[in-house]
């Protein structure tokens, strides 16, 4: 018994000893393609986004280097066939290999080498123009309402002068947030059919600033071009996968999952509510009934209600709808036709809890209205905008609801915090930390406690309505300009994304640690969707001009 015994742990001895000496070749032994990234200025680069798409793919997927310069794919993230490989890392260039065989039972080995490019301005992220723009910030602040439809580039490289920027600020407010240079959706003429547009003194001050820094411009000044740090430590532990949709105009603003791993997403320029197997990525599109055939399609705000059905915020149609998760039929509930104009739209909706009272709350947006459907009658109540204690109007954009199904609304255009009582209706407003921090989007926790992200402050916070105390978590990155928070496992931890940076952030709430993972490409970033319920929280976005859902895995 004894010899035997020994016998075992020789074995043991023996099998740990080879791992050892096997040094990286034992630790990448389960990995499907593996390499090192280099360059001759830096040698081994870490946080370099390996990227890898199979010939004929829809799926790519995406790791990152480590600071010896090592990539891996896992075996079971790419199979075996033929690869494309591109990389992410501002300043260079893949010089080669650009195309990779994986064989089937053993590990292929691709060392890439970069090289220094020499103009910058594709590369450059919409935050690293705000980076490298002379100024102060507040003369550059503007500049974040122009990414909705479309990056900084497209600016900052045109020839107009001033005068044409401010007739390029007039064309810009007759189409819809839905619209992007390849597919524009014209609102209809008239007194209030068409987005405020910026005039007068503003106008002028922003049509000359940009005028004296487009590198188009002959006249422009003359400015460095300032880069983000690439990524490193825990920043490059992460598995980006992004699914192509196959439409390739559509704006995936809004994607979520459901209880049984299914994806949803919202189009922002269509009628449509797409929803994708990730096992697959094959997608099926469900058609969305258009109520206000002159008006701009496409949706915004997805959520689910209690029984797991997903309902959509119809924009211009003005009216909201909801989807049978199951057999996919679509009922619509358009607004009462005497409440509207043409520039009515429904960009928000909220069922969560709708099982509280049988209401779900959506909202104008032309006029920052509170809007509730009853479900049992089917008829809308109007309760009208919130106001701040003096007595100004809320323009409120995100809306979730609370446990109670009470409202909140927050003040993109300003500093406050709204929450309406589903039972009394009334309003009670809370001021934020500055204002013109602009909370934008949020969600209740388990807590019943609202995070929301602060677009104008470069920050997140969480309301504790049980004390009336508002904590705020600073971006460690510049011009961030978060868009959506959601916090997961009790608040440990909160999650949100840049339409700026091409970052998602990770927030460890008790130390303010924050985790940037950098995405491959040019993504605006919209809602964020978090499933917790795995070992490491899964992150969910649509790329809303990329025409794709991602989806971000932390390795740790």
């Amino acid at each position: 018994m004894i010899v035997g015994r020994f016998a075992v742990q020789r074995r043991h001895i023996w099998l740990v000893l080879a791992l050892l000496a096997g040094g990286i070749n034992g630790a990448y032994a389960q990995d499907a393609l593996t390499g090192r990234v280099s360059s001759n200025e830096e040698g081994a680069m870490e946080g370099v986004l390996v990227s890898a798409k199979k010939d004929g793919a829809s799926i790519t997927t995406t790791v990152a280097t480590d600071a010896q310069g090592r990539y891996s794919f896992p075996a079971g993230r790419i199979e075996p066939g033929k690869y494309a490989i591109s990389i992410r890392a501002v300043g260079y260039k893949l010089d080669g290999p650009k195309t990779v065989d994986v064989p089937t039972g053993t590990t292929a080995t691709a060392d890439l080498q970069l090289s220094k490019v020499k103009n910058l301005v594709p590369q450059l992220s919409n935050g690293e123009w705000l980076l490298s723009l002379p100024g102060a910030d507040k003369q550059k602040a503007f500049l974040t309402l122009c990414v909705g439809c479309h990056t900084l580039q497209r600016v900052l490289t045109s020839n107009h002068d001033a005068a044409e920027f401010e007739q390029v600020f007039l064309r810009m407010a007759r189409y819809s947030p839905g619209s992007t240079p390849t597919h524009p959706q014209p609102l209809l003429p008239g007194p209030r059919g068409e987005r405020p547009a910026v005039t007068g003194a503003a106008a002028k001050a922003a049509a000359e600033f940009l005028a004296s820094v487009s590198l188009g411009n002959s006249e422009a000044a003359e400015y460095p071009l300032k880069t983000l740090p690439r990524p490193k430590g825990r920043s490059t532990k992460v598995v980006i996968t992004e699914y192509d949709l196959p439409r390739r105009n559509a704006l995936a603003h809004d994607v979520i999952v459901d209880r049984d791993g299914k994806v949803w997403y919202s189009d922002f320029g269509a009628q449509v509510v797409g929803v994708m197997d990730p096992k697959t990525g094959a997608t099926k599109d469900i058609a969305i009934p258009v109520v206000r055939p002159d008006q701009p399609k496409g949706g915004l705000d997805i959520e689910f209600d209690p029984d797991g059905n997903p309902w959509l915020a119809m924009m211009y149609q003005a009216a909201i709808a909801k989807i049978d998760r199951k057999t996919h039929d679509v009922s619509v509930f358009p607004f009462p036709g005497d409440w509207i104009s043409p520039s009515a739209q429904a960009s928000m909706v909220s069922p969560m809890h709708s099982n509280v009272d049988g209401k779900v709350w959506t909202n104008n947006q032309e006029d920052h209205s509170s809007y509730r459907l009853d479900l049992a009658s089917g008829k809308f109540e109007n309760l009208g905008p919130a106001k701040t204690p003096d007595g100004k109007q809320i323009r409120a954009y995100g809306m979730p609801s609370d446990q109670q199904n009470n409202l909140y609304q927050l003040e993109f255009g300003g500093g406050h915090i709204g929450r309406r009582d589903a039972k009394t209706r009334e309003v009670t407003v809370w001021p934020t930390s500055g204002a013109l921090t602009r909370p934008r989007r949020g969600r209740v926790d388990e807590q019943n406690r609202l995070w929301f992200a602060e677009y104008g402050g470069n920050a997140i916070g969480m309301f504790d309505p049980k004390t009336g105390a508002i904590k705020e978590w600073q971006m460690s990155t510049p011009w961030s300009a978060p868009y959506d928070v959601v916090a997961i496992r009790n608040g440990a931890e909160a999650w949100t994304g840049s339409m700026l940076t091409d970052q998602v952030s990770r927030i460890d709430t008790a130390t303010g640690e924050v985790i940037d993972y950098l995405l491959p490409r040019t993504t605006n970033i919209r809602r964020v969707f978090v499933d917790s319920s795995t070992e490491r929280p899964v992150l969910w976005i649509g790329s809303n001009h990329g025409a794709s859902i991602v989806k971000v895995e932390p390795l740790d």
